[in-house]
């Protein structure tokens, strides 16, 4: 009996310092208990854009001769932005919040049109570049439900909606882009609770809700040669994958 009533102390001791082992002192306890709080962050983004080209259209040239060009247009590679912003968060309950994050981005889109009309002597299509420069001024407004905190670790899901400003539009481009786009954003990150402050890594893709492109653009052209190109797309939409690291 005795025999039996030692081992079951050390098992009980056994279980309850793996117990201790698996939990740790906490940082910052209350921190997710304020009400309302500010932060910064900075990070990088992927962005897309995504085109519906029209296919063969009758285009008039100065000499006005109208002939039919088939030219498409294509983002050929996924190019780097960086992100700078700040952001206010309204604690709703226990696992949700509700962010607003004013933020601007900064990037350069490479599109490369192909003239599959007019082809080069070794049979390829004709081909012209743009690099379409974009400053955005976005506030987005986003849900977030994280799970319940464990040591210092926080996962959690994020998705919202992001208006944005272009403030770089440019009338002498072959694609003109809307002043004003929005998009769907869905993402997961993870709250680090450090001694001094809390650190959020976040991964984000976003998907524009609207037609970006302004199909007005071309009627404004002088140079009657950029028409076959400005008038290539139909439509335009915006893709992002963003990396963005939170300090609150």
């Amino acid at each position: 009996m005795k025999r039996r009533l030692i081992h079951i102390i050390i098992l009980s001791l056994c279980v309850l310092g793996a117990g201790a082992q698996g939990t740790k002192v906490q940082n910052r306890p209350y921190t997710d208990l304020r009400p309302f709080h500010f932060g910064v962050l900075v990070g990088t983004h992927l962005q897309d854009m995504e085109f519906e080209n029209v296919g063969p259209q009758m285009i008039t040239g100065e000499d006005g001769v109208a002939a039919e060009k088939l030219v498409t247009c294509d983002q050929d590679r996924w190019d780097t932005g960086f992100t700078v912003g700040v952001l206010g968060e309204f604690r709703l309950s226990d696992n949700f919040a509700f962010r607003l994050a004013p933020t601007m981005y900064f990037g350069t889109r490479h599109l490369t049109f192909y003239n599959h009309t007019d082809k080069m002597d070794t049979g390829e299509a004709v081909t012209e570049s743009q690099d379409l420069k974009s400053i955005y001024v976005a506030s987005t407004a986003s849900i977030i439900f994280a799970a319940p905190r464990l040591n210092n670790y926080r996962p959690y899901i994020v998705a919202g909606l992001n208006p944005m400003l272009n403030l770089s539009p440019k009338d002498n481009d072959y694609i003109k882009l809307k002043p004003y786009d929005c998009l769907f954003e869905i993402g997961l990150g993870c709250d680090f609770y450090l001694p001094f402050f809390k650190l959020r890594p976040e991964l984000k893709f976003s998907y524009s809700l609207i037609n970006s492109l302004d199909t007005k653009h071309p009627d404004q052209l002088r140079d009657k040669n950029m028409l076959m190109y400005a008038k290539s797309v139909k439509e335009a939409r915006s893709k992002m994958i963003a990396l963005t690291f939170y300090f609150e």
